[in-house]
């Protein structure tokens, strides 16, 4: 019995170490939020990467002169917030949640809680605004029950989901602007 506690031990030992050893821009590239039932999370990262690749759902962070890629931006929007030191922290909000990834209204709070305090310069949001509804970023689609009807954007709406952005991150709205692109990646840098 002895013996196999040693193992056991051993092995969690040798686990931890191993985790110890990612490299920073390993474990950067994976520093997204994961969904929660409560507050997102950070993965753990040494430091922000050079690049990185946000899909739906997801936020990561680049270091200062780093270049964010967001693919395949059709349906989705955007955000990224520019920080005082050049680097850019980003998330790509999708309309409907992908299985493992955040919700559009879980976005808002990764990316504050990754922001923290550090002072921001702009935040960019970019992509199908005649799409989104600005509630989007409070109650996504699918929160409502059945029975239940989702607000549908009659039209465009910037002003009202650079409200909604400014309010979410907790920055003064000045600092928003809201862009309609066609589809495609966008790119940050």
């Amino acid at each position: 019995m002895i013996e196999l506690k040693r193992g056991v031990a051993t092995l969690a030992v040798a686990l931890v170490g191993a985790l110890a050893l990612t490299s920073p821009s390993t474990a950067a590239d994976g520093a997204l939020y994961e969904p929660a039932h409560g507050r997102p999370r950070p993965a753990l990262s040494l430091a922000a990467p050079d690049k990185a690749t946000v899909t739906e759902g997801q936020v990561k962070e680049v270091a200062p002169g780093g270049v964010i890629t967001y693919p395949s931006v059709t349906s989705c929007l955007t955000v990224t917030v520019r920080l005082r030191d050049g680097g850019l922290v980003g998330a790509h909000a999708s309309l409907f949640q992908v299985a493992g990834e955040l919700r559009s209204d879980e976005i808002p709070a990764a990316l504050k809680h990754l922001v923290g305090h550090r002072p921001v310069t702009a935040v960019q949001v970019k992509g199908a605004v005649g799409a989104w509804h600005p509630s989007y970023f409070v109650k996504a689609i699918e929160s409502y029950g059945e029975g239940e009807q989702p607000p549908y954007p009659a039209r465009p709406d910037p002003e009202g989901l650079a409200d909604a952005v400014s309010q979410g991150l907790g920055l003064p709205r000045h600092l928003v602007t809201v862009e309609d692109v066609p589809d495609g990646d966008q790119i940050a840098g």
